[in-house]
């Protein structure tokens, strides 16, 4: 058995791990890597044969986790995409959106070089591959193990993070000798809005963890209703201003949505107009809907008590372009929830060049943002920022909130390891994650007596 990690080594995005039980070659998500030079095209370069792979396991739908499966499959590969309902659903829908994107993008680049050359980047795949995508989707329940072939069993384990999001568990005869590996994908955390709680992963061989926090702890004295009614407080209320908040359509503005819904059905303040301005949100929101017996038990309880936990009074789904742009006119304080999270494109783009210099603007981040992002930029202070074209002086305030983040910090992540059997795990592979993280999560875990590796990009490791 072998193991060559291909993305998020020593990085975040672009997760994709290469697990070979003798010629049999299963691929561990194939995200997209915004990391490689800013340049999109690079994603197609695979380190390996497309039409070698045999099958494919997706832990999560998240674009970093799903967004390469339809250059994989452009570049020939047919076999079976293996994830659990929802995720099939969601990544549909961010595949979908993928190409939105990429064909505005190249648009664009084709008006800058009008009678010159083609500057714009060509779209790295089309809606055919993601409808190709599609229907090589073949969904698995939580919990149910599933045989791949004679010798490999794959379980999805739920953890939280994401409607859908799994562990994959692998159970391998491999020439006569059994053995397993876990991967966790991205871990959620304990009593997180709509999802539920992480669930244990059974104890194996080897182990795969992300470490998007290692090293860094969750703020523990506020809850989500109390840092969202003091950050609305202060920017709706005492400074009748406006607050925008970059969430990533999918999940986290599910989140964000039923916790305001707690908090003005519960008049935990006065009412304030709210536009969620994602029609891509719009629509996961039908998904999350759809499977509403995955979702967590308080939320299936407020369901049954007060009604549809993603509506309430005062709340607007912005559809179309016109529509958003209305919400540009309206001077009442109000929250603005758009995406794309890390502000690199989407609607958000329009809420900020229209609100940057706003004095009586605020922008709380409540996601994670890659270096080289705009949300990055503004993050970490920039007095000018580069918006469609225009430079323009930062004025609104910058906030961050780290109570919805979807990430399990140092402390879960520990615990997520500490659950197994140490006398049985023979090795902890982290991934998906910054230096310092990784660093942090190592050292936690060495200090426990673990044996830790922080794979090199490429590098083949032999699981004896």
């Amino acid at each position: 058995m072998k193991l060559t990690i291909y993305g998020a080594a020593r990085q975040v995005t672009g997760s994709m791990h290469l697990l070979e039980v003798g010629k049999f070659k299963i691929l561990v998500d194939c995200g997209l890597d915004y990391e490689k030079d800013r340049n999109i095209q690079a994603n197609e370069n695979f380190p390996f044969d497309p039409a070698e792979i045999d099958v494919v396991v997706l832990t999560h739908a998240h674009i970093d986790h799903s967004g390469n499966l339809p250059t994989l499959i452009r570049l020939g590969f047919g076999g079976q995409i293996l994830c659990t309902p929802p995720t099939a659903d969601l990544t549909e829908l961010l595949l979908l959106d993928s190409v939105s994107i990429f064909m505005r993008k190249a648009q664009k680049g084709n008006k800058r070089g009008k009678g010159k050359f083609n500057t714009g980047a060509q779209p790295l795949y089309l809606q055919k591959h993601v409808m190709d995508t599609v229907e090589q989707f073949v969904t698995i329940g939580f919990n149910r193990p599933f045989r791949i072939n004679g010798d490999v069993e794959l379980t999805f384990i739920p953890v939280g993070h994401l409607l859908g999001a799994a562990a994959a568990i692998f159970k391998i005869n491999d020439d006569g000798v059994e053995k397993s590996i876990a991967f966790t994908g991205d871990i959620g955390r304990k009593n997180y809005p709509v999802l539920d709680d992480p669930q244990e992963i059974p104890s194996v061989d080897y182990l795969v963890c992300e470490s998007t926090y290692g090293g860094r702890l969750h703020t523990k004295d506020k809850t989500v209703e109390q840092a969202l009614v003091e950050t609305i407080e202060k920017a709706c209320i005492k400074e009748q201003g406006r607050l925008i908040i970059p969430a990533f359509s999918i999940g986290r503005t599910q989140s964000l949505v039923y916790s305001l819904n707690k908090i003005f059905t519960s008049n935990l303040l006065p009412a304030v107009k709210v536009f969620v301005d994602s029609p891509l949100a719009t629509r996961s929101t039908e998904v999350f809907r759809k499977y509403h017996n995955l979702v967590n038990k308080e939320a299936q309880e407020f369901y049954q008590k007060r009604g549809d936990e993603f509506e309430f009074d005062n709340l607007t789904y912005v559809e179309t372009l016109k529509d958003s742009r209305q919400v540009s006119n309206y001077f009442e304080p109000c929250i603005i929830i758009s995406s794309a999270g890390m502000l690199d494109g989407g609607r958000i783009q329009d809420h900020l060049f229209y609100n940057i210099q706003n004095y009586y603007c605020t922008i709380l981040f409540i996601g994670y943002c890659a270096k080289g992002t705009l949300g990055h930029r503004l993050l970490r202070g920039d007095p000018i920022v580069h918006i469609k074209d225009r430079d323009l002086a930062v004025y609104a305030t910058i906030k961050q909130t780290d109570v919805l983040s979807a990430h399990g910090d140092h402390e879960d992540l520990m615990n997520t390891v500490k659950q197994m059997d140490k006398t049985k795990l023979k090795n902890i592979f982290l991934v998906h994650g910054e230096d310092t993280s990784l660093q942090a999560f190592a050292d936690g875990l060495e200090e426990e007596g673990y044996t830790v590796t922080i794979p090199e990009k490429g590098l083949k490791y032999e699981l004896n």
